[in-house]
């Protein structure tokens, strides 16, 4: 169990920094990207919110690198 956890934050932790590479223009607080992991829909409103950018654009972003 402890594994998987720490496999699970090492995810997060690369898909949190790969966000932020993609989205370098884009401001994230910790607290607002902590609130959305895990949840594919609420990361795609959060980088749509903060970028404009049109959401099928983001899904597809991010569907690269998941």
């Amino acid at each position: 169990m402890v594994m998987a956890t720490e496999k699970m934050n090492e995810d997060w932790r690369r898909i949190r920094d790969q966000i932020k590479d993609i989205w370098d223009d884009a401001d994230f607080d910790n607290k607002q990207m902590k609130r959305a992991r895990g949840n594919f829909t609420k990361i795609v409103g959060l980088i749509h919110d903060k970028t404009e950018e049109p959401i099928e654009e983001i899904r597809r972003k991010m569907s690269a690198i998941l």
